[in-house]
């Protein structure tokens, strides 16, 4: 049985470590996020994101946990048309994959995005995770925008 509750501060750690692994299985998809440099900034997100109430866990009953999701309402300096709300990590733990805590975990974010006011929910997913997209697209998400990139040759090969 897997339980869906909000992340403590005990927590903080052991999500730190499963986004690590989220940051490196990404890479293969063209992330190009580096894992271990960011440690510390992911360290200082997810404890914001404890405080504010917007970091869930999913635990099995031996207390592990197997997978999060944060998620926050979007701020910025534009003014935007609705209250949007913003999941930017979703990660389920191999082995545990296709049990239904994935879904689990996304129910529960966007229960807390509509409890804080948001009226549409976004997530972003790397064109190449076709798993991901397939997720989302089963959820009821739709393609939003679409990131170009080009990458420059480079003069100099060293």
């Amino acid at each position: 049985m897997t339980q869906i509750e909000p992340a403590t501060t005990a927590d903080a750690e052991e999500i730190v470590d499963a986004w690590i692994s989220l940051a490196t299985d990404q890479r293969r998809h063209g992330s190009r996020l580096r894992t271990e440099a960011n440690r510390d900034q992911v360290r200082e997100e997810i404890a914001r994101a404890i405080v504010f109430d917007s970091a869930f866990v999913a635990r099995v009953t031996d207390g592990s946990i197997v997978g999060f999701v944060t998620c926050e309402l979007a701020t910025g300096s534009y003014i935007e048309d609705e209250t949007r709300g913003v999941i930017s990590n979703l990660f389920v733990k191999d082995g545990h994959r296709n049990e239904g805590i994935g879904t689990a975990l996304l129910d529960r974010a966007e229960q807390a995005l509509q409890s804080a006011g948001a009226i549409v929910v976004t997530i972003e997913v790397l064109w190449e995770n076709h798993d991901a997209r397939r997720f989302y697209d089963r959820m009821g998400y739709d393609p939003h925008r679409v990131e170009l990139t080009k990458r420059f040759e480079s003069n100099n090969n060293s």
